[in-house]
């Protein structure tokens, strides 16, 4: 049976509890450095590689803005190891991109404690700044959460948390549970045999999670799938052909950030950026007079459609794209609805287990049998 302990504080004490816990992992050498977020001096809370224990003090895990996946973290850190022991907090998002990035071979978990956390969504970054300068606290985020409100006056959390069917963090070693808690309690769950180690080398009390903790759970997920439905519906509906695609992609500027921000798009040289695409002025009057008129820049559908067959079997819908758009396109459905479909296809999902081979990595003689037309 897996080991519990639980973290009791008062009011306002939460971070001030979670700070002493990663601190310990410091101090008993259970870890040399942890990748956690902590508050800056401006007020934004990002993902920071800490080494002593004082940078702790102001902590903030559950504050709900994520400028970064911290897949991206973890890969850039992990990919040639540094031979340091290190401790990582991520959300359901940034551990399912993570797997993928194992199984791409762009990052080593040898060296790493995992550690996850429920999330109940996450604030854009310029949303997460106002709210947070109109005094909104993380406790304060996790009390309306758990009414079931994650709004802040007319400030909701990203559109690809209001349809995130993963609000717990699963493949990891610990796990921060707040779901099913009373208000002031949290638990701590050693899911893997190194996660109940470090429990017991803490020497923390144990105690038993909550049994409403999975009631509280299904409902959420219950709840979001209904609105993944109704909003992937929605965008194929509007979607449902090249032109009309085209028109939803008309204020793409080619910047290329939604590949820059996106956690599994792991190319280290993108072909848009490579000789292929960087055409000749003969070349353009070329392509304008076979198709009589060449929206510029050229290519943006082509790209974006390059993309999707891409990172299709990796996506997991943590709505980065959306969020480094500069010109305000919803890309997260366009790339979590094709997902969605292209992972239901090869029966397959991102992030699910490590164990899982990505498909069009193996071979099954016996697959797509209705395409191409082999007797089983």
């Amino acid at each position: 049976m897996s080991t519990c302990c639980k973290l009791s504080f008062e009011q306002g004490g939460m971070n001030k509890e979670l700070a002493n816990f990663f601190k310990g992992l410091l101090e008993k050498d259970i870890v040399h450095a942890l990748l956690v977020p902590v508050s800056t001096s401006t007020g934004m809370v990002r993902q920071t590689l800490v080494r002593s224990q004082d940078k702790l003090d102001t902590i903030d895990p559950f504050a709900p803005v994520v400028p970064v996946n911290g897949a991206k973290l973890v890969s850039s850190i992990t990919a040639h190891p540094s031979g340091k022991k290190l401790g990582v907090l991520l959300r359901s998002c940034e551990m399912r991109a993570l797997v993928e990035l194992v199984k791409l071979k762009q990052a080593d978990l040898s060296n790493v404690l995992l550690i996850g956390m429920d999330c109940y969504g996450r604030f854009e970054n310029q949303n997460f700044t106002k709210v947070r300068g109109e005094g909104q606290t993380s406790e304060a985020f996790l009390a309306s959460a758990r009414q079931g409100t994650t709004a802040a006056g007319e400030t909701d959390v990203a559109g690809a948390c209001a349809i995130c069917e993963f609000p717990s963090t699963d493949n990891v070693d610990l796990h921060l549970s707040l779901m099913g808690a009373e208000p002031g309690e949290m638990y701590i769950q050693g899911i893997s045999d190194k996660g109940d180690q470090v429990l017991k080398i803490l020497g923390l009390q144990t105690a038993k999670i909550p049994a409403k903790r999975t009631t509280v759970l299904e409902a959420l997920i219950k709840e979001r799938t209904k609105n993944r439905d109704q909003v992937l519906g929605a965008y194929r509906e509007t979607t449902g052909s090249i032109p009309a695609l085209s028109d939803y992609l008309s204020s793409c500027v080619n910047c290329y950030n939604c590949r820059v921000a996106c956690p599994v798009c792991y190319c280290k040289e993108c072909v848009f950026l490579t000789d292929t695409f960087r055409y000749t002025g003969d070349q353009f009057m070329d392509r304008s007079l076979f198709t009589g008129a060449l929206t510029m820049p050229a290519d943006t559908l082509f790209y974006h459609l390059t993309r999707i067959s891409h990172i299709g079997t990796s996506c997991v819908g943590c709505g980065q794209c959306t969020s480094a758009c500069p010109n305000g396109i919803d890309l997260m459905p366009i790339f979590r609805s094709a997902a969605e479909k292209i992972q239901e296809r090869f029966d397959y999902q991102a992030g699910r287990s490590l164990e899982e081979p990505q498909p069009l990595s193996v071979f099954f003689d016996n697959e797509f049998t209705d395409v191409t037309g082999q007797v089983k």
